[in-house]
Order: C-alpha cells, then sequence, then structure tokens
C-alpha cells in the first residue's frame, strides 16, 4: 500500500525542494550577518535583504491549500537554513512563516485585513491616534482564514521549538554582542 503523503510535506504541494533556492549570503559575509537583528516577533522580515527577496515570493496565505504549500516552503527553507548554520535565514524563514499565521489570522478577524482605523502615514500627517476596527465574526472567507492560520502556527511551533535553531540562535546572540562590542574576531 502507498504511503500517504502528509499534508504539509513538499510532496503534496508538487514543490521540489533544491537547495540552490535558497543560497546562504550571511555565512560568507559576517558584516551582512551582524547587521541582522533578531528582533521580537516578525520585524525585519520586510526589510531584512537579500533573504526579503529569496523569501518572500513563497509567502502566501489565501486559502488552506495555498498556505500548506507556502508554509511547507518556508518550513523546508528554515530546515535548509538551520542544517547549514545559517541562523539568520532560519530566523528569516522563521519570521514569515510567523506573518502568514498572524496575516492569516488578521484577515479572519477583520473583513479586508484592514485593522485600524488610520494608517500609520495618516497618522503622521493627521496627528491623533489609531483606533482598532472591530472584529468581523462572520465574513466570506473568515473559516478559510483561520484555517490557513493554523497551517502556518502548527509550523511555526516547529521551528521555535528546533533545538539546532535555539543553539544557532544563542550562539549568534553571543557572536553579535562580541561583534556589537568592538571584537570583530
Amino acid at each position: 500500500m502507498p504511503k500517504k503523503k502528509q499534508a504539509n510535506s513538499p510532496e503534496s504541494t508538487g514543490y521540489t525542494f533544491n537547495p540552490s533556492d535558497f543560497p546562504t549570503p550571511a555565512l560568507s559575509d559576517e558584516a551582512l550577518r551582524m547587521s541582522y537583528r533578531i528582533a521580537r516577533g516578525e520585524q525585519g522580515v520586510l526589510t531584512f535583504e537579500p533573504y526579503k527577496s529569496i523569501l518572500l515570493p513563497h509567502w502566501r496565505f489565501k486559502t488552506v491549500p495555498i498556505a500548506e504549500n507556502s508554509s511547507s516552503i518556508l518550513y523546508e527553507a528554515f530546515t535548509h537554513y538551520v542544517k547549514a548554520g545559517d541562523l539568520v535565514g532560519a530566523d528569516m524563514a522563521r519570521k514569515f512563516i510567523q506573518m502568514g499565521m498572524t496575516r492569516a489570522k488578521r484577515y479572519a478577524n477583520h473583513k479586508g485585513g484592514k485593522k485600524y482605523d488610520r494608517s500609520a502615514r495618516e497618522l503622521e500627517k493627521e496627528g491623533g491616534k489609531r483606533v482598532e476596527l472591530p472584529k468581523s465574526e462572520e465574513h466570506a472567507g473568515r473559516e478559510e482564514k483561520l484555517r490557513a492560520s493554523e497551517v502556518f502556527r502548527e509550523l511555526w511551533r516547529r521551528c521555535t521549538g528546533d533545538e539546532r535553531y535555539v543553539e544557532l540562535k544563542a550562539e549568534f546572540v553571543a557572536e553579535q554582542k562580541r561583534w556589537d562590542g568592538g571584537s570583530k574576531d
């Protein structure tokens, strides 16, 4: 009897993993590696190049099948980076997975994904404060977005609990502390 494919496996999505899809520039460029900040949550995920451009094309969450495909590819990137010892790549992949979870949840909670009444840019111009819009309990696609969020959540938990990732993170923080302190060995 053929083995059943797992829902989040690359085989089930049609994607064939190729390590060259995920280069490891931070391993050969110390200045790039040391310029990375782990930060809180997803901070920096859409600004830190070249990893943003490498991973962003794989980040999607519109439907459950799309979220399964996207999260599977991003998790493959995460495991590739962890195996290569590239904390920057692994952490960026983890951030994209986390962002898939949070953005899908936002679209589940707020029709159209709009959480606040005004953007930060409008506030700068006009002053005042942003007000969170009421959550939408019933709108088309809500259940789909909740399930898509859960797809990402499962893999995000795997990422944050990965022992080698946790080790790489601790090593990186220590290395960065030495670098920032002026000892660039």
